[in-house]
């Protein structure tokens, strides 16, 4: 009697065991994979956060009366294209201009030169040659406009940079998905290993498959929601310990779009878990009792 209680007692602390690592393994490969969906999200604000920093100079004619520049700039204000603008006086060109100089230009000239503009920063997915382009185009035709200034160069290689590094992290990210499915799926098998004789004494006394099935299915599901909420918490300190480090990345912080990785992350542990667990049951109920000790 007393070496059936040490035998069951053992077997138990065994399979606690093996759930345990078995959640700890899932949680650092979910870790993994999350750490890489919030380095997408950084690299996506990145790139929003450059682009919508791309500024156009709109140049207003001289002897433009104030009201018209305003109703300009709400019209501008009021486009698709727009994110913002800002309006600079003749009077704070001048000032700015000075204060980059270090000295007095107007006192030295006599008269100021320079004409009032208004700054255009233009939504992130109209920052390109092309949009800017059509967007200047149409500027242009009006009579209070000068000419419109912008760096085509500079635009052309923020794109081209954006564009390549992005497809380097969704190549990488693709690559790690794959890796971690692999992870969790040989861990989930191996955990289900350790149990085959059980799943076959189940089905020797006669237990149907579903039946047996179904206690493994919600301990995988379990254990890849488990591991999933380890995983979030182990990034939400990372995030923190990360912004403590670089208090500029403050900027970059989008809430929504790291709810959507954390469901993300949870979504993946039980899906991958569950699925692994349905097909490594399966395997072991379709061998014979000979095949479960190879």
């Amino acid at each position: 009697m007393f070496m059936e209680e040490f035998e069951a007692s053992t077997s138990s602390r065994k399979t606690k065991t093996i759930y345990v690592s078995t959640v700890i393994s899932i949680a650092l490969v979910l870790l993994m994979t999350g750490l890489l969906g919030l380095i997408l999200v950084h690299a996506k604000n990145l790139s929003n956060y450059v682009k919508e920093n791309i500024v156009l100079n709109i140049i207003v004619n001289e002897g433009a009366k104030e009201v018209d520049i305003t109703a300009l700039q709400k019209q501008l204000d009021a486009n698709n294209y727009v994110l913002k603008t800002q309006y600079v006086s003749k009077e704070l060109a001048a000032r700015n201009l000075t204060k980059d100089l270090g000295e007095d230009f107007v006192d030295f000239l006599g008269y100021n030169p320079l004409l009032s503009s208004i700054d255009v920063y233009m939504k992130a997915d109209y920052a390109n040659n092309q949009s800017i382009k059509a967007f200047s185009e149409q500027l242009t035709k009006n009579p209070l406009v000068k000419e419109v200034i912008y760096q085509k160069s500079l635009i052309d290689m923020v794109n081209q940079n954006i564009r390549g590094i992005g497809l380097v992290i969704l190549a990488f990210a693709g690559i790690l998905l794959i890796i971690a499915v692999a992870l969790i799926n040989n861990t989930i098998r191996l955990a289900i290993y350790s149990q085959r004789f059980l799943i076959k004494s189940m089905q020797l006394v006669g237990a149907t498959r579903s039946f047996i099935r179904k206690p493994f299915l919600a301990y995988g599901i379990f254990h890849g929601l488990l591991a999933g909420l380890i995983a979030i918490i182990l990034l939400l300190l990372t995030l923190y310990f990360a912004q403590q480090q670089v208090p500029e990345m403050v900027i970059l912080r989008n809430w929504f779009e790291f709810l959507i990785v954390f469901l993300g992350v949870i979504g993946i542990g039980i899906l991958i878990s569950g699925l692994s667990t349905y097909f490594a049951v399966s395997k072991f109920l379709r061998l014979k009792s000979h095949d479960l000790y190879r």
